[in-house]
């Protein structure tokens, strides 16, 4: 075994034994997914580990279909910075026409005891954006400041196009890159065996402290989500059905906010396939009653409807319901109503039963697909 690459071989080896002992595990799919799991957190702690340069900082895009955390949203493109404190950092970039994009500002990390800590936080609309799209701002990070992360996020796949985006240290631009050292390599195969052991545990730990302090199959009504935007709310939850149940989520359609979402995820807290399966609806992929609300149903069978949320298998799992770019606050509400029944008592329990034929089914997936295909980084 190499003394350079040791440190990431013992910790692949130790995030195997916390994947094999997730207490969640029921069936040799749940463990296949987490094996699957396991590769996307390698793939993120050698990105994070050796793509990043704090002299030479960039945008990498940490999460996305391949290597899934922290219940990612399935309509966001995510792109993480590390930053040095009392460096000056400018960040230029061409606003895209999605609904939402974010900056924000981390102190610390998360763990598996605590969260990371939000400093700074504001969207595009506090940026002076050119009649080209072209912005920039400076920032220099404070005491603490660790993380920028920035999110663009797509309420419509089909028509939003995501914009361009990159930073620089303005005390380091125009400097060539130290050059490759032993002891350099070395610290960055340390730094992936860390990230990697680490964010395993982060994410068994984390849901616990929110999602799984609620009851099964009961929401919260809108609150501020943990560590994010002002201009943000969310609901948090998870369900508990048997494959002839299924859960009816009734919420209205907000029209004072850019995005609104529902997605559900696994017991490993990541999103589900979002890319051949319907694992999460936009409002605007969504179909509104002719009363104002949308009405979803998450459940293993097929209830013939368009807003199906497919459990894939999974008998448990994340629920999460998103607001974003809000102008105003949201009340209990605005929140989601649930009630939980037979799949045969689907049609009975919706106001606006609207059978789906399959063949429509079909191309509602495959629009999933070529807008996956043409926004995802990987």
């Amino acid at each position: 075994m190499s003394d350079l690459t040791r440190p990431l071989q013992d910790a692949i080896a130790e995030a195997e034994e916390l994947i094999e002992r997730a207490p969640f595990i029921r069936t040799e799919q749940d463990l296949l997914e987490g094996y699957d799991y396991l590769a996307g957190r390698i793939r993120m702690a050698m990105q994070m580990a050796f793509d990043h340069d704090l002299d030479r900082p960039l945008f990498i895009n940490p999460t996305h279909q391949f290597s899934r955390q922290g219940l990612d949203n399935p309509d966001a493109i995510y792109f993480n910075a590390y930053l040095e404190e009392g460096a000056e950092y400018v960040v230029r970039g061409v606003r895209g026409t999605t609904a939402d994009l974010s900056f924000q500002v981390m102190g610390g990390a998360y763990t598996a005891d605590s969260a990371a800590t939000s400093m700074l936080a504001f969207d595009d609309r506090e940026l002076d954006i050119e009649d080209d799209g072209s912005f920039e701002f400076t920032y220099v990070a404070e005491p603490g400041a660790k993380t920028m992360i920035v999110r663009e996020v797509f309420n419509d796949w089909d028509t939003e196009e995501r914009g361009r985006l990159w930073i620089e240290r303005t005390d380091t631009v125009g400097h060539p890159a130290a050059p490759l050292t032993r002891a350099r390599l070395e610290r960055k195969y340390e730094v992936a065996a860390r990230l990697l052991t680490g964010s395993i545990q982060t994410w068994l730990a984390f849901p616990h402290f929110f999602q799984y302090k609620e009851p099964a199959n009961q929401p919260t009504a809108p609150q501020s989500t943990p560590g994010g935007l002002s201009s943000q709310r969310s609901s948090i939850g998870h369900y508990e059905l048997a494959d002839h149940e299924a859960l009816i989520v009734t919420v209205p359609e907000c029209t004072d906010c850019a995005y609104q979402a529902i997605q559900i995820g696994s017991d490993w807290y990541v999103s589900t396939d979002y890319e051949t399966h319907q694992t999460s609806l936009t409002k605007a992929q969504a179909v509104t009653d002719p009363d104002g609300k949308m009405r979803f149903v998450i459940s293993e069978q097929d209830p013939g409807i368009a807003n199906w949320l497919e459990c894939t298998g999974h008998r448990t799992g994340a629920l999460m319901l998103r607001w974003q770019r809000l102008e105003r606050d949201l009340g209990p509400e605005d929140g989601p109503v649930v009630e939980k029944v037979a799949i045969a008592d689907v049609p009975g329990r919706l106001p606006y039963f609207a059978p789906l034929t399959t063949e429509e089914y079909a191309a509602r997936i495959a629009a999933r697909q070529r807008s996956v295909a043409r926004r995802m980084l990987s």
